[in-house]
């Protein structure tokens, strides 16, 4: 049943109405002149504006919230360039299953065509990159609008959406109803038992099965309910979220496993780069494949790569496929232990000489002595937060850290999102351990960030992993072109410790591997916003094999 409305109010006013229908408490957000009716209307409301210094900042900052929190997170931006903006880190969210709302003002509907200050085609500009995105055209359509676009965003498989409100539509008075609390509920598309029967049947008669999961699946509270499907099946799990796909030096090994595998199970998993498109050698010629995706096209490609390999296929959302081939009878957890302990094994392998790895250069450290240390922030606390971000010092990062929380750049491969992502994790969870990792590179991105965490008073520790170049770039033209042809890729070595003290926050440098964890001892204790800026030797990533 819809609320209704006491009287007449502005869109604004439904618009933030609906939001605490919702439970939002938080929107990241920029300021701008199309959406002032919106900060108004949120005025002495139970929302909280984080104000950022880049609209791009926002989704980011909406991703991550998303990711840590299981909720939807809102970013609302000014229309035109704010709304341009914003627009490159919604790849970001799409490609990490994030369920995110981008809103953005927009030029008034009375105004368009006639040459409207900042007038764009923004629904069209921001299409390619979400679930949903469209304009809102009537102040009556407002309330709907906003359930629609949380509703999309949280079904099948998440990701962002985008909803634009033109100024007029905003200020504009409604007494239309507000939406019912089901209105936001996300819809599920559950697999049927035949089919579930079917998968597992198949899984459980295989000698050397895998179940491959995305990035939805990777989130603390789906990690866990992956591990029950785990743990009746007998049958490895495996989450994948790296750009660098099955080399993901955060599984360690595991590539190693996959040309063994003689059936496996794409959960909610796109057949992409990341798994070179089950061709081999990466996979076995004769491996068999199974898919539950909850879209179709996504399937289509699947067919169109595999052909009669894929032998079952069924369109159903992952979470509920988790649920419901955990519940099947079909399992036999004893079947296949050796294979279970081999890729367990393999995904935790890593090279013992990082026990003692040691920078060539001097007054550099190397990856694994600047990260390593870090763990011990993070362990112990069962909502501790790893973000990690950038090219190779990413990896690194990915390979020797965890927590149960871990929020990274993702498929995307997009650098930059570290900063406004520990932002989030602090707002999120205000007590919690958060280490954010990033490059040198990285830093240029959102580094004014830290303003809004001095504002807000969102401590965390970033550590920087200076190598004074675009190393992941270097890398490529060092393999493929040769050191002569080196070009674009140099940097300063910098000193963003002291950028981020500019800003008011905690910051401090380190050239020694001594230095590193009283460095990190005093970023912890300055109960601040923290850059540790780390001189590394610039490596490539590792590329873990037994």
């Amino acid at each position: 049943m819809s609320s209704p409305q006491n009287s007449a109010v502005r869109g604004a006013d439904a618009l933030i109405q609906t939001l605490l229908l919702a439970g939002v408490k938080k929107v990241f957000t920029l300021s701008g002149n199309h959406i002032m009716p919106v900060f108004d209307a949120a005025f002495a409301t139970d929302i909280e504006l984080i104000h950022t210094r880049h609209e791009a900042a926002t989704v980011h900052m909406a991703d991550a919230f998303a990711r840590i929190t299981g909720e939807v997170g809102i970013a609302l931006v000014t229309g035109g360039p704010g709304h341009a903006n914003a627009i490159s880190a919604l790849y970001t969210a799409k490609m990490a299953e994030a369920p995110v709302v981008l809103l953005s003002g927009h030029a008034p509907i009375s105004q368009l065509g006639k040459g409207a200050f900042q007038e764009m085609r923004q629904a069209d500009l921001a299409a390619p990159l979400c679930k949903a995105s469209w304009t809102c055209m009537s102040v009556d359509e407002i309330a709907a609008d906003m359930a629609k676009a949380i509703r999309i965003a949280k079904s099948g498989r998440p990701g962002p959406v985008h909803l634009s409100l033109p100024s007029d539509v905003l200020e504009a008075t409604t007494s239309a109803a507000l939406p019912s609390p089901d209105a936001f509920a996300a819809q599920a598309l559950p697999i049927s038992g035949t089919d579930a029967d079917a998968i597992a049947k198949r899984l459980a008669t295989a000698s050397r099965p895998l179940i491959l999961t995305g990035p939805a699946s990777l989130t603390l509270a789906h990690r866990e309910r992956v591990a029950a499907l785990e743990a009746a099946s007998g049958i490895p799990v495996v989450g994948m979220e790296s750009p660098r796909g099955v080399t993901d030096p955060s599984l360690g090994a595991f590539a190693e496993c996959l040309a063994e595998s003689d059936c496996a199970l794409l959960l909610g998993k796109p057949l992409d780069f990341t798994l070179k498109f089950g061709s081999t050698p990466t996979f076995a010629a004769n491996c068999a494949w199974l898919q539950i995706d909850s879209e179709q096209s996504e399937i289509d490609r699947a067919i169109k790569a595999l052909g009669s390999r894929l032998e079952v296929v069924t369109i159903a959302d992952a979470a509920s496929a988790v649920d419901a081939l955990t519940l099947s009878h079909l399992w036999n957890p004893s079947g296949s232990p050796a294979w279970f302990q081999k890729v367990k094994t393999s995904i935790a392998y890593r090279p013992s000489a990082w026990s003692t790895a040691k920078s060539h250069m001097p007054d550099r450290l190397h990856p694994v002595q600047a990260l390593a240390p870090l763990q011990a922030l993070l362990d112990g606390h069962p909502d501790a937060v790893f973000i990690s971000d950038g090219g190779e010092i990413g990896q690194w990062a990915q390979a020797l850290l965890s927590a149960p929380h871990r929020v990274i750049n993702g498929v995307a491969g997009a650098i930059g999102a570290a900063l406004p992502f520990a932002l989030a994790a602090r707002v999120a969870l205000p007590n919690a351990p958060i280490v954010a990792v990033m490059g040198d590179g990285t830093f240029g991105f959102h580094c004014s960030e830290f303003d809004t965490a001095v504002r807000y008073g969102l401590p965390f520790v970033m550590v920087i992993g200076n190598d004074a170049r675009w190393n992941a770039e270097y890398q490529i033209q060092l393999r493929d072109y040769g050191r002569e042809r080196m070009i674009g890729c140099e940097l300063l070595p910098s000193h963003y410790d002291k950028v981020a003290a500019a800003f008011g926050a905690h910051g401090e440098s380190v050239s020694s591997a001594d230095q590193m964890k009283p460095a990190v001892a005093r970023a912890v204790a300055s109960r601040k916003p923290a850059c540790v800026n780390v001189f590394i030797e610039g490596l490539p990533a590792p590329n873990i094999k037994h």
